[in-house]
């Protein structure tokens, strides 16, 4: 095994690569924070005993150790960012902290048997226009170890936004960021910069503002409550939070992913385009009625539709999905009425 990554990013903040297994990513930056009361971890990597022992191997190269952790800061619940989290609070006793909004798809996921999230799915891909040989093997999984994150560790915090944490001797102030998940958070270092960078201190923003790639935006629906009818813009919600995050304007960005950066509002204005140009040519599509599988085949991705794995494809259907309800918010596209499974049109 690789010796674990740690850098030290200056003023008592240091980062640990821990790797994520058979993903393109590679890697999540699980971040440490020294604070009066011991290090606090932001995020904390994928629950896999390698994953683990890099994280372990990490914080040794960080003066510290598992069990010495006093708490867990977590950006949002995916598994590549929450998964090592009940390992951390096995080791240590320390708190774990997450927004209320992703708080509650943990416990709900705690208490869905997985059988009842493959038949879900398997519904949702059907009325998105999914083919019978797509849906096919979720209707007949059962397995519980089927996806990650089946039995996440409960929180026993939670994040408020706009509040500053619990960390004595630090200055760290919550951002609500949906979009990537409904309780993504930023994190807001309100210190000085460590090297006298301009701006506004340090920003740990997870998933939400990446330095060369966008997150994954999908939908927040959930199984357990199939009768909700509210509209959701997962989409609309990102790009509006976005826009909070670059009026930050902070010194230095700490990713989850990828590597450290500067000019957030930059990257911002960047991201806004990319969406903006995306929508539009989405909208050119639908200029014959389209269902989401259908969209999602002629969108563009890191590569052609029929080299997508299968669980990728599951995820660029809820991103197509999340688009066209974008689309439909701003009136830039329609259901048709009566299509089942259900199509859009450009208006």
């Amino acid at each position: 095994m690789a010796q674990a990554q740690a850098h030290d990013h200056g003023g008592g903040v240091r980062s640990i690569q821990v790797p994520i297994p058979d993903n393109p990513l590679g890697h999540t930056l699980v971040y440490v924070v020294d604070t009066d009361r011991g290090p606090v971890l932001v995020d904390t990597g994928w629950d896999d005993p390698a994953s683990w022992d890099t994280l372990t191997e990490g914080l040794t190269a960080c003066g510290t150790a598992p069990g010495e952790i006093h708490g867990v800061v977590i950006t949002h619940h995916h598994p590549d960012h929450h998964g090592l989290s009940g390992k951390v609070r096995e080791a240590s006793g320390a708190w774990i902290a997450m927004h209320a909004a992703d708080a509650a798809i943990v416990r709900r996921t705690r208490a869905t048997r997985p059988e009842r999230w493959f038949s879900y799915m398997a519904d949702k891909l059907t009325a998105a226009g999914a083919p019978h040989a797509h849906v096919a093997p979720l209707r007949a999984a059962r397995r519980p170890g089927t996806l990650p994150g089946f039995s996440p560790a409960a929180p026993d915090r939670e994040i408020v936004p706009g509040e500053l944490l619990d960390l004595p001797g630090r200055r760290l102030r919550a951002i609500w960021t949906p979009g990537h998940t409904p309780g993504h958070v930023c994190l807001h270092l309100e210190e000085d910069h460590p090297a006298q960078l301009p701006g506004h201190g340090r920003l740990f923003s997870g998933d939400h503002l990446l330095p060369g790639i966008t997150p994954h935006i999908g939908l927040y629906e959930d199984p357990e409550d199939p009768d909700d009818t509210t509209v959701i813009d997962p989409l609309g919600d990102y790009l509006a939070s976005l826009e909070r995050v670059g009026r930050l304007t902070p010194a230095e960005i700490l990713p989850a992913h990828q590597h450290a950066f500067t000019d957030a509002p930059a990257r911002v204005r960047e991201l806004l385009t990319h969406h903006e140009e995306r929508l539009t040519g989405l909208q050119a599509l639908l200029s014959d009625p389209l269902t989401p599988w259908q969209l999602a085949e002629r969108m563009e991705w890191n590569r052609p539709w029929d080299q997508i794995p299968y669980g990728s494809r599951n995820i660029a259907i809820a991103e197509a999905e999340a688009h066209l309800r974008r689309l439909v918010k701003l009136g830039r596209a329609e259901a048709v009425a009566g299509s089942e499974p259900v199509t859009y049109v450009a208006v």
